[in-house]
């Protein structure tokens, strides 16, 4: 069946979303996966006193949160190219799960803003001490992406004794080839001055979900349309007609070695109906 129209648009959305999805989601866990299971970080998991550290919970967050968004897309991409209504209710009710967690986590990130700032503080302390130690590839990969995005390098921020300089962003100006913000500093101010900001990340995240989960709901709607509208076939000078039923036989008895006792049953025979041909 084929949908038209706001459907095909949502249609094409969906796709387009789920795409961008896969990505992140595929970024997550394998990220997550690899400093799980990474020859310099798996030793973490195995102590007791650190199962509750930033670092241990931070991986598990991404584990947990990549495989989620790859099972979303999974529905998602089925129903939409598909136009599988099953399969689009399934992916409507993990999305509405998603997009409440994402109001749930803003607003909590915004209220206890100083605690984030400090747990990430930690778990970026943890990774640095981590590629100190042994320069691991997932490890630099992800301070590369935080440096970046804070505009920070490493402990010191002094890029003469800096270690992990390396990984830090470009200077912006004649004294950040000196001396740059540090990074534990700034992720505490980021969620102390701008946790408005952070609140409005999740939220507008949240939004982009629920956008996603009323295409969803349209394209299951038209598909539901299209399913249950009756099929007409339109009958030309071209098209062959039917062939006509063949009558029954005149006079049909029925056995009477089954019922000796009872009168013979006698069947006639059906008029012909005839189909008219539409012309041309």
């Amino acid at each position: 069946m084929a949908v038209d129209g706001c459907g095909l648009v949502c249609k094409y959305i969906l796709i387009l979303f789920n795409i961008v999805f896969a990505v992140v989601g595929l970024a997550f866990l394998g990220l997550g996966l690899w400093l799980r299971f990474g020859e310099n970080t798996r030793g973490i998991f195995d102590i007791d006193a650190l199962n509750s550290s930033a670092f241990v919970i931070g991986v598990t967050v991404l584990i947990i949160l990549g495989a989620i968004m790859l099972i979303v897309v999974v529905f998602g991409d089925y129903g939409a190219c598909n136009e599988k209504k099953c399969a689009l209710q399934v992916f409507s009710i993990l999305l509405f799960f998603l997009a409440v967690a994402e109001f749930v986590i803003g607003g909590l990130a915004y209220s206890n803003s100083d605690m984030v700032g400090e747990k990430l503080g930690e778990f970026y302390i943890t990774l640095y001490s981590l590629y100190v130690k042994s320069p691991d590839p997932a490890i630099g990969v992800t301070l590369t992406f935080i440096h970046n995005s804070l505009h920070c390098c490493g402990m010191t921020g002094v890029s003469l004794v800096e270690i992990v300089k390396q990984t830090c962003p470009k200077p912006g100006g004649f004294m950040e080839h000196i001396v740059m913000p540090n990074c534990p500093i700034t992720i505490v101010t980021v969620f102390d001055s701008r946790a408005p900001l952070v609140m409005g990340v999740f939220v507008g995240t949240g939004a982009l979900l629920i956008v996603a989960l009323i295409c969803s709901g349209v394209l299951s709607s038209q598909i539901r349309q299209a399913s249950s509208s009756p099929q007409y076939i339109i009958l030309s000078s071209s098209t062959p007609s039917p062939v006509a039923p063949q009558p029954y036989p005149q006079h049909v008895t029925a056995s009477n070695n089954s019922f000796p006792d009872q009168d013979p049953v006698v069947f006639t025979s059906l008029s012909v109906v005839n189909i008219p041909v539409a012309q041309a």
